[in-house]
């Protein structure tokens, strides 16, 4: 591992300068880095990497899971509760059952419980890509907090799938009343395992004598207890990260300081763009090892059939997508849920079908397959399904990746989408009233000190021109401007004044 030391920091600095391209042309991070990693495959001169099922699940999964689960918002999360969670679950099953039937049917060699070990793999579309390809495209905060809560969410389904699938090609049998009290078994039991850890790190937090440092560690350490305390019992480590993640993050004012959170917005922000660009690298460096592994199969019938499946996944995925609205405008119209609750036309839908990038927890699951069975024989299809899961994560990724901010734009969701101007109003509202109270505050219970001491009016004064501020956008812009240039001026002053004294105690020294 040591001699390899100075190939992983070169890889760490090839994804920076990927990364940096990125940007510059305005492409999601993932879709280059998993270009970038495929092209770096075809040096003979590299070694290979082969990644171990266990370093994903273990030391990338359930920090990447904490971070975004601290970054979901519970209030939009519990809002859209029914359409993420028929898709996080319901969608999920009925992806796995196409993609078995599909699988069984067209693919030489594929069984049924193979048909379903495949789609348990590829069903998850990934909160990472989402998320990094949104950034490109002014959507509404709904349309975010439900991708990204479906992505947090379905990873926990397509696993237990999978692991059920597993078991059923290990075993040779398959009890459908004892898989479902398991699934059922196996989600309640993964959100109370990881609701409890959360619960003693939440008194940890706030009775011991920590300092900003301390708290940064236990958040760290926090994802890992979840996750492996959870898989230690064989109930869903990933709906336990999850769980324990939204528990502590709706309670963060309550345990950590304002220093705590911007130390620690800081670690966790280069924590997890560090783990996720070598998660996305490491994708595209796969692909050596897995054609090498193909066997008797041909490249020619591997990636048909890889095509094959990502064709499957979509149209599955779109045609859920209306099928939700469809059911969320039948449930107003008799009433099942309130007439106020908004329902996703047809736009909406066909983005959100076309948002399912599919990514590291596919890879991690494929690569989790054990080469032999119990009785000693070599897993059926492991390679196949290995290289069919990197060509739908290689299709979703660059394929839909790439046209999706240019669907949104064409689809005219910006212009439409009435929800992202009342968001825009709801905080300009939010952020004046806060002024407001602040205000009336002083007034009613300072009103001598206001008299009195300078610096308290001062301070009013500050409220007051925060108000005036929200009110006119073109003094805002202007103000935001200044403030920037000032500190500018503060710093080149710092700097030079610096200089000028070091000058000035050396002449003096000399004298």
């Amino acid at each position: 591992m040591a001699h390899q030391l100075p190939f992983y920091l070169a890889l760490v600095v090839g994804i920076l300068l990927l990364i940096m391209f990125a940007q510059r042309i305005r492409v999601a991070y993932p879709i280059v880095l998993v270009l970038g990693g495929l092209l770096l495959s075809f040096i003979p001169a590299l070694p290979n990497v082969v990644i171990d099922s266990e370093l994903i699940f273990v030391i990338f999964l359930p920090p990447l899971l904490y971070d975004a689960a601290w970054g979901t918002s519970w209030k939009e999360l519990w809002r859209f509760r029914r359409i993420i969670s028929s898709f996080a679950f319901l969608i999920v099953i009925l992806t796995s059952v196409v993609v078995a039937w599909v699988a069984s049917g067209l693919i030489p060699g594929f069984t049924l419980a193979l048909g379903f070990l495949l789609g348990g793999i590829v069903s998850p579309p990934d909160a990472v890509s989402a998320s990094a390809i949104l950034k490109h495209v002014k959507v509404s905060r709904h349309f975010r907090a439900i991708i990204e809560g479906e992505s947090l969410l379905n990873d926990a389904s397509s696993l237990i799938v999978f692991r059920f699938a597993l078991v059923a090609i290990g075993t040779g049998r398959f009890v459908f009343q004892e898989a479902a009290l398991n699934f059922v078994w196996v989600i309640m039991m993964g959100l109370a395992v990881g609701v409890a850890i959360a619960y003693v790190f939440y008194w940890m937090h706030r009775l011991l004598p920590t300092d900003a440092n301390m708290d940064i560690v236990l958040t760290l350490v926090a994802p890992y207890a979840m996750y492996i305390g959870a898989e230690s019992i064989h109930v869903s480590g990933v709906l336990a990260v999850v769980s324990g993640g939204l528990f502590l993050s709706a309670r963060r004012h309550l345990i950590f300081n304002n220093q705590t959170r911007i130390q620690g917005y800081g670690v966790w922000s280069a924590f997890g763009f560090i783990l996720n660009g070598l998660v996305f690298m490491f994708i595209g460096l796969q692909l050596p090892v897995i054609v090498n592994n193909l066997g008797d199969t041909s490249l020619s019938e591997a990636i048909g059939y890889g095509v094959l499946v990502t064709v499957v996944l979509t149209i599955g995925r779109i045609l859920s997508g209306f099928g939700a609205a469809l059911i969320t405008h039948f449930a107003r119209r008799v009433r099942l849920i309130p007439a106020t609750s908004t329902a996703p036309n047809w736009r909406v839908s066909l983005v959100f079908g076309w948002a399912g990038m599919r990514g590291v927890v596919s890879l991690a699951a494929a690569l989790s397959i054990p080469p032999l069975l119990s009785n000693g024989e070599a897993f059926p299809q492991r390679n196949l399904i290995l290289f069919i899961t990197f060509v739908v994560i290689l299709l979703t990724l660059i394929v839909q990746g790439l046209t999706l901010p240019w669907l949104i734009r064409r689809l005219k969701i910006t212009d439409t989408d009435s929800l992202s101007r009342a968001e825009e109003e709801l905080d300009r509202r939010i952020q004046h009233q806060l002024a407001e109270r602040s205000l009336q505050y002083l007034r009613e219970h300072c009103s001598l000190e206001l008299q009195a001491h300078p610096s308290i009016l001062f301070l009013a004064g500050r409220w007051e021109h925060a108000q005036q501020l929200l009110e006119d956008d073109t003094l805002n812009s202007q103000y935001k401007q200044l403030y920037i240039h000032l500190l500018d001026e503060q710093r080149k002053w710092l700097r030079n004044g610096t200089k000028t004294s070091r000058r000035t105690r050396r002449s003096s020294g000399n004298t």
